[in-house]
Protein backbone atom coordinates (compact mmCIF):
# COMPACT_ATOMS: atom_id res chain seq x y z
CA UNK A 1 0.00 0.00 0.00
CA UNK A 2 1.18 3.54 -0.74
CA UNK A 3 2.73 5.44 2.16
CA UNK A 4 -0.04 7.35 4.05
CA UNK A 5 1.66 10.72 3.61
CA UNK A 6 2.00 10.17 -0.13
CA UNK A 7 -1.64 9.06 -0.33
CA UNK A 8 -2.85 12.28 1.24
CA UNK A 9 -0.68 14.54 -0.90
CA UNK A 10 -1.74 12.71 -4.05
CA UNK A 11 -5.43 12.99 -3.13
CA UNK A 12 -5.11 16.69 -2.32
CA UNK A 13 -3.31 17.36 -5.60
CA UNK A 14 -5.97 15.39 -7.48
CA UNK A 15 -8.73 17.52 -5.96
CA UNK A 16 -6.88 20.76 -6.76
CA UNK A 17 -6.20 19.57 -10.32
CA UNK A 18 -9.90 18.76 -10.73
CA UNK A 19 -10.83 22.23 -9.45
CA UNK A 20 -8.50 23.78 -12.00
CA UNK A 21 -9.91 21.62 -14.77
CA UNK A 22 -13.63 22.03 -14.14
CA UNK A 23 -14.48 24.56 -11.40
CA UNK A 24 -12.71 27.78 -12.42
CA UNK A 25 -15.45 28.90 -14.79
CA UNK A 26 -18.23 28.57 -12.18
CA UNK A 27 -15.94 30.30 -9.66
CA UNK A 28 -15.60 33.25 -12.06
CA UNK A 29 -19.39 33.34 -12.52
CA UNK A 30 -19.95 33.27 -8.77
CA UNK A 31 -17.38 36.02 -8.21
CA UNK A 32 -19.18 38.21 -10.76
CA UNK A 33 -22.41 37.88 -8.79
CA UNK A 34 -20.61 38.44 -5.50
CA UNK A 35 -18.80 41.55 -6.73
CA UNK A 36 -22.07 42.92 -8.06
CA UNK A 37 -23.81 42.46 -4.70
CA UNK A 38 -20.91 43.91 -2.72
CA UNK A 39 -20.53 46.81 -5.15
CA UNK A 40 -24.21 47.67 -4.62
CA UNK A 41 -23.71 47.82 -0.86
CA UNK A 42 -25.39 44.47 -0.31
CA UNK A 43 -23.95 41.27 1.11
CA UNK A 44 -22.85 37.77 0.27
CA UNK A 45 -24.04 35.59 3.15
CA UNK A 46 -21.84 32.56 3.82
CA UNK A 47 -23.37 29.65 5.74
CA UNK A 48 -22.21 26.23 6.81
CA UNK A 49 -22.57 23.85 9.74
CA UNK A 50 -20.17 21.35 11.24
CA UNK A 51 -16.66 21.52 9.88
CA UNK A 52 -17.90 23.67 7.01
CA UNK A 53 -17.55 26.55 9.46
CA UNK A 54 -13.84 26.50 8.60
CA UNK A 55 -14.62 27.51 5.03
CA UNK A 56 -17.09 30.16 6.26
CA UNK A 57 -14.47 31.77 8.47
CA UNK A 58 -11.83 31.40 5.75
CA UNK A 59 -13.89 33.82 3.68
CA UNK A 60 -14.11 36.48 6.42
CA UNK A 61 -12.71 37.54 8.81
CA UNK A 62 -9.08 36.61 8.45
CA UNK A 63 -5.96 38.19 7.01
CA UNK A 64 -6.22 38.57 3.28
CA UNK A 65 -10.01 38.97 3.41
CA UNK A 66 -12.38 41.89 3.17
CA UNK A 67 -15.93 43.06 4.03
CA UNK A 68 -18.92 42.34 1.85
CA UNK A 69 -19.08 38.72 2.93
CA UNK A 70 -21.37 38.00 5.92
CA UNK A 71 -20.29 34.85 7.79
CA UNK A 72 -23.15 33.01 9.50
CA UNK A 73 -22.06 30.33 11.96
CA UNK A 74 -24.51 28.81 14.43
CA UNK A 75 -22.58 27.79 17.54
CA UNK A 76 -25.08 25.05 18.36
CA UNK A 77 -23.98 23.24 15.20
CA UNK A 78 -20.31 24.18 15.03
CA UNK A 79 -18.94 24.33 18.59
CA UNK A 80 -17.15 21.00 18.46
CA UNK A 81 -14.39 21.07 21.03
CA UNK A 82 -16.46 19.78 24.01
CA UNK A 83 -17.19 16.62 21.90
CA UNK A 84 -19.32 14.99 24.63
CA UNK A 85 -21.44 16.33 27.49
CA UNK A 86 -23.05 19.75 27.26
CA UNK A 87 -22.68 21.23 23.77
CA UNK A 88 -21.50 17.84 22.56
CA UNK A 89 -21.10 16.57 19.04
CA UNK A 90 -24.15 14.31 19.22
CA UNK A 91 -26.38 17.31 19.83
CA UNK A 92 -24.76 19.30 17.03
CA UNK A 93 -25.23 16.48 14.52
CA UNK A 94 -28.85 16.06 15.63
CA UNK A 95 -29.60 19.77 15.30
CA UNK A 96 -28.14 20.10 11.82
CA UNK A 97 -30.86 17.76 10.58
CA UNK A 98 -33.81 19.54 12.23
CA UNK A 99 -36.33 20.52 9.57
CA UNK A 100 -37.58 24.08 9.05
CA UNK A 101 -34.50 25.97 10.22
CA UNK A 102 -34.18 28.23 7.16
CA UNK A 103 -37.12 30.58 7.79
CA UNK A 104 -36.14 30.86 11.47
CA UNK A 105 -32.59 31.93 10.57
CA UNK A 106 -33.49 34.42 7.85
CA UNK A 107 -36.17 36.03 10.04
CA UNK A 108 -33.27 37.67 11.91
CA UNK A 109 -32.18 39.71 8.89
CA UNK A 110 -33.59 42.21 6.42
CA UNK A 111 -32.35 40.58 3.23
CA UNK A 112 -32.67 41.71 -0.38
CA UNK A 113 -32.87 39.96 -3.77
CA UNK A 114 -29.60 41.81 -4.42
CA UNK A 115 -27.94 39.60 -1.79
CA UNK A 116 -26.26 36.27 -2.53
CA UNK A 117 -25.86 33.16 -0.42
CA UNK A 118 -22.84 30.88 -0.49
CA UNK A 119 -24.02 27.66 1.19
CA UNK A 120 -21.30 25.18 2.11
CA UNK A 121 -21.57 21.45 2.79
CA UNK A 122 -19.21 18.76 1.56
CA UNK A 123 -21.87 16.03 1.53
CA UNK A 124 -24.64 18.49 0.67
CA UNK A 125 -27.07 16.34 2.60
CA UNK A 126 -27.69 17.89 6.02
CA UNK A 127 -31.17 19.32 6.38
CA UNK A 128 -30.28 22.69 7.87
CA UNK A 129 -28.01 23.88 5.06
CA UNK A 130 -30.50 22.74 2.41
CA UNK A 131 -33.28 24.52 4.31
CA UNK A 132 -31.25 27.73 4.57
CA UNK A 133 -30.58 27.62 0.82
CA UNK A 134 -34.23 26.96 -0.04
CA UNK A 135 -35.42 29.88 2.06
CA UNK A 136 -32.76 32.16 0.57
CA UNK A 137 -34.07 31.28 -2.89
CA UNK A 138 -37.63 31.99 -1.78
CA UNK A 139 -36.44 35.41 -0.61
CA UNK A 140 -35.00 36.06 -4.07
CA UNK A 141 -31.30 35.61 -3.37
CA UNK A 142 -28.89 34.07 -5.87
CA UNK A 143 -27.72 30.82 -4.26
CA UNK A 144 -24.22 29.47 -4.85
CA UNK A 145 -23.39 26.08 -3.35
CA UNK A 146 -19.94 24.76 -2.55
CA UNK A 147 -19.96 20.99 -2.18
CA UNK A 148 -18.24 17.82 -3.33
CA UNK A 149 -20.27 16.19 -6.06
CA UNK A 150 -18.35 12.89 -5.74
CA UNK A 151 -19.27 12.81 -2.04
CA UNK A 152 -22.85 14.03 -2.56
CA UNK A 153 -23.50 11.37 -5.19
CA UNK A 154 -22.89 8.56 -2.68
CA UNK A 155 -24.73 10.28 0.20
CA UNK A 156 -28.41 10.38 1.22
CA UNK A 157 -30.25 13.66 1.78
CA UNK A 158 -31.55 14.25 5.31
CA UNK A 159 -33.94 16.94 4.11
CA UNK A 160 -37.64 16.13 4.04
CA UNK A 161 -37.80 17.05 0.35
CA UNK A 162 -35.21 14.41 -0.49
CA UNK A 163 -33.16 17.01 -2.36
CA UNK A 164 -29.43 17.50 -1.96
CA UNK A 165 -27.80 20.90 -1.66
CA UNK A 166 -26.52 21.02 -5.24
CA UNK A 167 -30.06 20.36 -6.46
CA UNK A 168 -31.35 23.64 -5.00
CA UNK A 169 -28.48 25.83 -6.22
CA UNK A 170 -28.38 28.46 -8.94
CA UNK A 171 -24.66 27.72 -9.34
CA UNK A 172 -22.58 24.81 -8.03
CA UNK A 173 -18.89 24.95 -7.09
CA UNK A 174 -17.49 21.42 -6.85
CA UNK A 175 -14.39 21.22 -4.66
CA UNK A 176 -13.87 17.56 -5.60
CA UNK A 177 -13.21 15.96 -2.24
CA UNK A 178 -13.44 12.18 -2.78
CA UNK A 179 -16.46 10.09 -1.77
CA UNK A 180 -16.46 9.87 2.01
CA UNK A 181 -13.94 12.75 2.11
CA UNK A 182 -11.23 10.83 3.98
CA UNK A 183 -8.52 9.68 1.60
CA UNK A 184 -5.83 7.70 3.44
CA UNK A 185 -6.01 3.92 3.87
CA UNK A 186 -3.71 2.20 6.36
CA UNK A 187 -2.92 -1.51 6.55
CA UNK A 188 -4.85 -3.11 9.39
CA UNK A 189 -7.26 -0.17 9.80
CA UNK A 190 -10.80 -0.77 8.58
CA UNK A 191 -11.69 2.84 7.81
CA UNK A 192 -9.88 5.70 6.03
CA UNK A 193 -8.51 8.80 7.76
CA UNK A 194 -7.57 12.37 6.77
CA UNK A 195 -10.29 14.35 4.95
CA UNK A 196 -9.50 16.35 1.83
CA UNK A 197 -12.33 18.91 1.96
CA UNK A 198 -10.43 21.24 4.30
CA UNK A 199 -7.80 21.67 1.58
CA UNK A 200 -10.05 21.71 -1.48
CA UNK A 201 -12.87 23.73 0.11
CA UNK A 202 -10.59 26.46 1.40
CA UNK A 203 -8.85 26.55 -1.98
CA UNK A 204 -12.18 27.36 -3.66
CA UNK A 205 -12.92 29.99 -1.01
CA UNK A 206 -9.66 31.78 -1.71
CA UNK A 207 -10.12 31.56 -5.47
CA UNK A 208 -13.52 33.23 -5.00
CA UNK A 209 -11.97 35.85 -2.76
CA UNK A 210 -9.20 36.66 -5.20
CA UNK A 211 -11.50 36.98 -8.22
CA UNK A 212 -14.05 39.05 -6.30
CA UNK A 213 -11.28 41.41 -5.13
CA UNK A 214 -10.04 41.74 -8.71
CA UNK A 215 -13.48 42.59 -10.02
CA UNK A 216 -14.20 45.13 -7.29
CA UNK A 217 -10.84 46.81 -7.85
CA UNK A 218 -11.36 46.82 -11.60
CA UNK A 219 -14.65 48.68 -11.17
CA UNK A 220 -13.10 51.34 -8.93
CA UNK A 221 -14.19 49.85 -5.60
CA UNK A 222 -11.03 48.24 -4.18
CA UNK A 223 -11.87 46.46 -0.93
CA UNK A 224 -10.34 47.19 2.46
CA UNK A 225 -8.25 44.12 3.24
CA UNK A 226 -7.04 42.79 6.59
CA UNK A 227 -3.31 42.85 5.89
CA UNK A 228 -0.17 41.67 7.70
CA UNK A 229 2.46 44.16 8.82
CA UNK A 230 5.08 42.52 6.59
CA UNK A 231 3.18 43.85 3.56
CA UNK A 232 2.40 47.42 4.59
CA UNK A 233 4.16 48.10 7.89
CA UNK A 234 2.69 48.19 11.39
CA UNK A 235 0.99 51.60 11.23
CA UNK A 236 -0.80 50.96 7.93
CA UNK A 237 -1.76 47.44 9.07
CA UNK A 238 -3.37 48.87 12.23
CA UNK A 239 -5.20 51.48 10.18
CA UNK A 240 -6.49 48.83 7.78
CA UNK A 241 -7.57 46.61 10.68
CA UNK A 242 -9.74 49.38 12.13
CA UNK A 243 -11.02 50.58 8.76
CA UNK A 244 -11.91 47.07 7.64
CA UNK A 245 -14.00 46.33 10.71
CA UNK A 246 -15.62 49.76 10.54
CA UNK A 247 -16.52 49.03 6.93
CA UNK A 248 -17.93 45.63 7.90
CA UNK A 249 -20.03 47.21 10.67
CA UNK A 250 -21.39 49.74 8.20
CA UNK A 251 -22.17 47.13 5.57
CA UNK A 252 -24.05 44.71 7.82
CA UNK A 253 -26.18 47.57 9.10
CA UNK A 254 -28.49 47.03 6.12
CA UNK A 255 -29.53 43.72 7.66
CA UNK A 256 -31.11 45.37 10.70
CA UNK A 257 -32.91 48.35 9.21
Amino acid sequence: MIDPLTQYLQAARAALDAIEASTLDPIRKAAERFARSIGMGRLVHVFGTGHSRMAVEEMFPRYGSFPGFHPIVELSMTFHNPVVGANGQRQAMFLENVQGFGPVLWRNFVTSPDDCLLAISTSGCNAVTIDVALEAKRLGMFVVVMTSLPHANVSISKHESGRKLFEVADLVLDHHAPPGDSAVWIDGLETPVSPISSVSGCAVINLLKAETARLLTETGQPPLVLTATCHVGPERARDLFEATYDDYRRRIGVLYR
